[in-house]
């Protein structure tokens, strides 16, 4: 990774200036665009975009993925769109997951280009899907989307955290990134490292448990043990545990995380049991259960309890 990491910040080889539509885009076209584009039909199936990620526009490029942002304009070192194609091929979050993977050059021009500000000139793409500005008087006043919001009350009364609480998680392999400029909400994860990711590890968390907002422990070692340092997570509104040993016994720790939004539990050995632990958990709007051993007759009566979360075992 150090090699790679050298060869890629090597600027003799970078152009001066990166031009998004002219050099970067048919990279993307080529080797992302296919899975993340705008909903289409296919054989009378409605294909939707991968992780409701869509790279076909610059709207939706800037917007995220269903797990929040994935572009930290001038940071690519917290930019997810550049962390994915760096892992190790035998990931799986490495990116592209099939066919021809990035080149180290194209690599370091996606790095340079998000590293100069993620200027996508005057390139717009495919505005299908896009939000409509709400028509104002004027002068216009900006347009706040919903999810801004929601972390701007969410942090209602959060401080940013120290610079040694930050230094302690990062020491236990954790990557932190600012959820959105104008709150002290973090993003943290531990894609660099995830086999290394431990009930321990996650403990090293705990100085910011009040500022972190989105914690990705997918694919990570850890077990039901993790679940009281996540349990004092009161701004937590995303969490990721799939593919985790966490079991039915660990969710029953979630109970007071009333600020969750999004729960996956993909590929986990939770079973109906689990799902009941949730069901006071009124602000779950969606939860992943594909690969668990929750039935039906769990995901009905957790629909019951939460009226209109999004849930499915298939």
């Amino acid at each position: 990774m150090a090699a790679l990491t050298a060869a890629l910040l090597s600027p003799a080889a970078l152009p001066a200036e990166v031009n998004f539509e002219k050099e970067l885009l048919p990279i993307l076209t080529k080797k992302c665009i296919d899975c993340h584009k705008a909903p289409y039909e296919e054989d009378g199936r409605k294909k939707e975009p991968k992780a409701e990620l869509r790279l076909d526009a610059a709207w939706a490029i800037l917007k995220g993925s269903e797990n929040g942002p994935i572009l930290k304009p001038g940071d690519s070192a917290k930019s997810y769109m550049y962390e994915v194609v760096v892992l190790p091929e035998d990931d799986d979050m490495f990116m592209p997951p099939k066919g021809d993977p990035m080149t180290k050059d194209e690599i370091a021009l996606l790095k340079k280009w998000i590293d100069e500000g993620a200027d996508f000139g005057g390139w717009e793409g495919n505005l299908d899907g896009k939000p409509e500005e709400t028509k104002t008087a004027e002068p216009k006043k900006p347009q706040v989307r919903e999810h801004e919001e929601f972390y701007k009350a969410l942090a209602t009364g959060a401080k940013p955290a120290s610079d040694e609480a930050k230094k302690s998680a990062e020491d236990a392999g954790a990557q932190l990134a600012e959820l959105q400029a104008d709150v002290p909400l973090l993003r943290v994860d531990f894609l660099t490292g995830v086999s290394a990711c431990t009930d321990n590890k996650v403990a090293a968390l705990a100085p910011l448990s009040d500022q972190i907002a989105h914690l990705d422990l997918g694919r990570t070692a850890i077990t039901d043990g993790a679940m009281a340092t996540i349990a004092k997570m009161p701004r937590l509104a995303i969490l990721d545990l799939r593919q985790t040993k966490v079991t039915d016994a660990g969710l029953a720790s979630l109970k007071g995380l009333k600020n969750l939004q999004t729960l996956n539990l993909y590929g986990t050995e939770v079973t109906d049991a689990g799902l009941k632990h949730l069901a006071g958990l009124k602000s779950l709007k969606k939860i992943y259960l594909w690969q668990t051993k929750a039935t039906e007759v769990g995901v009905k009566s957790l629909k019951a309890a939460i009226p209109g979360v999004d849930a499915s075992v298939k």
